[in-house]
């Protein structure tokens, strides 16, 4: 059974205004999202599901799916404050997204196959998908066997300013806890540095793997992330701000032994555009990988 691509799509309207998101980055006036969709298709996934607002809807069926008909099976979900597990309302005065998990959660009618979740503003590269598309396509026998991209933290900064990252701790090969980290940066000597909790300036190894939001799961995670979504409301439904986060769920069912999370090391180099200034960097690199051959002139062929 082929993989699914979950494709995290439900923060564009809001953030960016519309599709201005859905910038042209490559030589061709391909966007992220592009590429991302042509690695998975490339690594053998099977179909992509989009989570998206409902509002924006006619915009990205128009501007955004038609171009990969024909390639590869599309599906289209919708993340809104109001969905809420049986039992609870949504306050009227909430209006921020409950967060990634929440957005995964929208999936739980549509996919029943082990699946893959990526941002869509996120450049993962052609590795990261091959290595999790192997993962998810080996025989899965029970629940909670879960994996994740473990990116080398070097392989994913800004020459432009700091980063914040979820720094992971990996034993026998599985993730034993992810800590966020905040203003990682280079430092004077180019070593990657952040400050640690009582503010001293710690050194991160350029190899140390973090988190970047590329997560692959099987169907059994939907019934757990629900519940868990049940304890977070029961916690949190009256603030206004509080979201439920992937690496929530991940660290409660690790710490009940419920799932292991094996951490999956890439070569791919992450990119996107955090800052203003990173535009022109990752418009040279997308140009640079046309020009080595690894992505042809027309992703989708039309």
């Amino acid at each position: 059974m082929k993989p699914t691509l979950f494709v995290l799509a439900a923060g564009m309207g809001s953030r960016y205004g519309g599709l201005k998101q859905l910038d042209s980055l490559g030589p061709h006036g391909e966007t992220i999202m592009d590429y991302s969709i042509y690695d998975a298709i490339q690594a053998g996934f099977g179909k992509v599901v989009f989570v998206i607002r409902k509002d924006f809807e006619q915009d990205f069926r128009e501007k955004v799916l038609s171009k990969y008909e024909g390639h590869i099976p599309v599906e289209v979900v919708f993340q809104s404050v109001d969905k809420l597990p049986e039992g609870y309302v949504c306050p009227t005065e909430r209006t921020k997204p409950w967060g990634t998990n929440h957005a995964v959660l929208m999936g739980k009618d549509v996919i029943n196959e082990p699946f893959a979740v990526i941002n869509a503003d996120d450049f993962y590269g052609r590795d990261a998908f091959n290595v999790i598309a192997s993962e998810l396509s080996r025989p899965h026998t029970g629940k909670g066997d879960y994996c994740m991209v473990g990116f080398r933290i070097g392989n994913t900064m800004s020459e432009n300013g700091s980063v914040a990252r979820g720094v992971c701790k990996v034993k026998g090969g599985n993730l034993a806890s992810i800590v966020e980290r905040t203003k990682i940066e280079y430092d004077e000597n180019h070593d990657i540095v952040y400050l640690d909790d009582y503010g001293f300036k710690e050194t991160l190894n350029p190899v140390t793997p973090v988190s970047m939001n590329f997560w692959g799961f099987t169907p059994d995670y939907f019934d757990y992330s629900e519940r868990e979504f049940r304890k977070f409301l029961d916690e949190n439904i009256n603030s206004e701000k509080a979201e439920f986060f992937i690496p929530l769920a991940i660290d409660s069912l690790i710490d009940s032994g419920e799932a292991h999370v094996k951490v999956l090391d890439t070569t791919s180099k992450w990119f996107g555009v955090t800052y203003a200034k990173d535009r022109p960097g990752v418009v040279e690199k997308f140009s640079e990988l046309h020009a080595n051959g690894e992505y042809p002139d027309n992703l989708f062929g039309k």
